[in-house]
């Protein structure tokens, strides 16, 4: 048996088995990524689609998603490379690319516009390895390296991974613990350290995509808020509000169709009581 350090779940894997991401196996005695190199997405977006607003904003980056997850959100929006049923058929079908053609990849884009490369689509830090060889490549040419990640990963993941990361939009779901462990399988507090220490590292941005009945009130959203800007006034800026912040619009889909879109009336109210403690709110799919 030989166990798995990237996230709380810490599994426990015999020869050959697959951990509960679906990405990391157990071969030769040690834990490795399965989807190393496997890319089945790649598409050049802009910066802003990440989302990142405040960061080389007008920009275009070169965006690429491998397979798995470490969560289990009902509502995930790219479910099949993530944890539906059908990930075995995208593990087994993805294009296999080194560290070095994706990022001659990148730098071929340049012409483009592009600025780098975003690590993104499934949740990268599960494939950390592939990320960080890559990202080096990618920072030798001049270019930069985006994260787009729910932040369940262990610190040791994190600090592999800073000296080649310029900028990250994190997931932070909501602000309570049942949510995290009831809805989405996951460890508020292992995302809350994540970000804690991600902000001493590069540029951050955060989002909180809002459910109804889960994650929507007024109260959740001051103590979340709040909670964001007293880690700007350590790290963020001199003004203490200087991370910014996403509030997205939910809409029905994978295996959480039993309630209606988010109410838009709720979302700009939410952000307005984000203001109260942020400089930076944006809103989204509204």
């Amino acid at each position: 048996m030989s166990r798995c350090e990237v996230c709380f779940r810490h599994c426990e894997l015999k020869e050959g088995q697959l951990g509960f991401c679906g990405a990391r196996i157990c071969a030769g005695g040690s834990v490795r990524a399965a989807n190393y190199g496997k890319v089945t997405s790649l598409a050049l977006d802009p910066i802003e689609k990440k989302p990142l607003n405040r960061f080389r904003p007008g920009s275009l980056i070169l965006s690429a998603g491998s397979y798995g997850c470490n969560l289990r959100c009902p509502f995930c929006q790219n479910a099949e490379i993530s944890w539906s049923e059908e990930v075995k058929r995208f593990a087994s079908e993805a294009e296999r690319i080194t560290p070095q053609e994706l990022a001659e990849t990148a730098l071929y884009y340049r012409r483009r516009g592009n600025i780098g490369v975003a690590f993104t689509y499934n949740e990268p830090l599960i494939g950390y390895e592939f990320v960080r060889d890559t990202a080096k490549l990618v920072r030798e040419n001049g270019m930069v390296n985006v994260l787009v990640t729910n932040g369940t990963a262990e610190l040791s993941v994190l600090h592999e991974l800073a000296p080649y990361v310029d900028a990250m939009n994190i997931d932070l779901k909501g602000f309570t613990d049942r949510y995290y462990k009831e809805v989405l399988g996951g460890s508020f507090g292992m995302v809350r350290a994540f970000i804690e220490e991600a902000v001493k590292i590069c540029h951050i941005e955060l989002t909180t995509l809002i459910i109804p009945g889960e994650n929507d009130s007024e109260e959740e959203m001051r103590q979340l808020s709040g909670w964001i800007s007293r880690l700007s006034g350590i790290y963020g800026g001199k003004d203490g509000n200087e991370i910014p912040l996403h509030i997205s619009r939910f809409f029905p889909r994978f295996r959480m169709t039993d309630r209606p879109p988010t109410d838009v009336g709720k979302i700009y109210r939410l952000k307005e009581i984000a203001q109260e403690n942020l400089r930076y709110v944006y809103t989204g799919n509204c």
